[in-house]
């Protein structure tokens, strides 16, 4: 091919392709304000920790409500518990309930509670688990971990954040 026998234009062929460039740029700068603005805000990498802080944020609303066997079920991630207790016999549903009634981290019953923020903890790129920041009654900070594999909680997390 010469210069003399060039292709014709095709306008419709350059406008998608400079729309798909476009529309390319813009997806990338999206997914990068996405992942920064997710671990600013204490979110995680693209808010890959808001589950974690969903699930924390629901066992403590039924600690709130008083419903121990729902908040166990929560607690374990398992919400038919009661159809085997065998697997809970090291640590039943009546040892939770009083843990977190009478001798619970926050000193009192649970009336108010707000997620504050979440880190990724162990290793790899999204970690092992999640440390889960809530302040109870406006004025106890504590601690849940979420771990990653199983779904399941545990008190105290295995470290505490600074924010």
């Amino acid at each position: 091919m010469t210069l003399l026998n060039a292709p014709a234009y095709n306008e419709r062929k350059e406008r998608l392709k400079k729309t798909a460039l476009i529309g390319t740029g813009i997806g990338v700068a999206l997914l990068v304000v996405l992942t920064l603005a997710g671990y600013i805000a204490g979110h995680g990498w693209l808010f890959s920790n808001l589950p974690a802080e969903h699930r924390v944020s629901e066992f403590f609303a039924a600690l709130q409500g008083k419903d121990y066997p729902k908040a166990f079920a929560i607690y374990n991630n398992d919400p038919d518990w009661q159809k085997h207790l065998d697997k809970y016999k090291d640590y039943p549903e009546a040892r939770f309930q009083e843990d977190w009634s009478e001798h619970d981290p926050i000193g009192g019953p649970v009336r108010t509670y707000h997620v504050d923020i979440s880190r990724t903890d162990g290793e790899g790129t999204f970690g092992t688990g999640i440390i889960v920041a809530v302040t109870v009654n406006d004025k106890k900070r504590v601690f849940m971990y979420y771990l990653r594999k199983g779904g399941t909680l545990t008190w105290p997390a295995f470290h505490e954040l600074e924010y």
